[in-house]
């Protein structure tokens, strides 16, 4: 796996979680990482593809017109980079980014973004079925407590934990910010 011509795939960076509608989520850390990650691709002049959620469902803070579809700060698209709007979980369904992956000659992609048990998740499954070398970037990602069916919660971190353990076991290679900008600073060095 190299990340010589690896593209950046932001999932979802977008205003409408951090409306009061949605469940608490955990990870302070999640726009400082992402903005980094967005800062070393962008130097480096390497793909990015942002994906944003256009919901189709009545009310959503997702759908477009509302203002929580828009990206959160620093996250929007600049020029010459792709926008991929879906309306389900996967970045891959009823979208065109298989294609622009292949035209681009990818193999490796580089994900991160809101919530990792949903949108990240589905993203990174389908594309490691699709045969893309996956990399799931974990503490630029970030979900939400949900309930547990039985009257409780589960912990926001827990649930991100457990889907971290999953697609690392499976569809994915785990890194963390720091080490993936480690790797790509020292992968740029060697091919100077």
């Amino acid at each position: 796996m190299t990340l010589a011509n690896a593209a950046l795939l932001p999932v979802d960076m977008q205003q409408a979680f951090d409306q009061p509608s949605w469940p608490r989520r955990w990870n302070n850390d999640l726009d400082a990482n992402g903005l980094a990650l967005l800062e070393a691709w962008r130097t480096r002049g390497l793909p990015v593809l942002h994906v944003r959620h256009d919901s189709v469902e009545p009310g959503s803070t997702l759908a477009p017109g509302q203002p929580g579809n828009a990206f959160r700060p620093g996250f929007e698209p600049r020029s010459g980079e792709a926008l991929i709007s879906k309306s389900v979980n996967s970045a891959f369904i009823g979208t065109d980014l298989d294609l622009r992956l292949k035209r681009l000659g990818i193999r490796t992609i580089v994900v991160f973004g809101i919530s990792t048990d949903m949108c990240v998740s589905t993203t990174v499954r389908v594309g490691a079925n699709l045969e893309y070398e996956m990399v799931l970037v974990e503490d630029a990602c970030d979900c939400f407590e949900l309930p547990d069916g039985a009257g409780g919660t589960i912990p926001a971190q827990t649930v991100h934990r457990v889907h971290v353990a999953t697609l690392g076991f499976e569809f994915a290679r785990v890194t963390t910010t720091r080490d993936l900008l480690a790797e790509l600073g020292a992968a740029a060095g060697k091919a100077a």
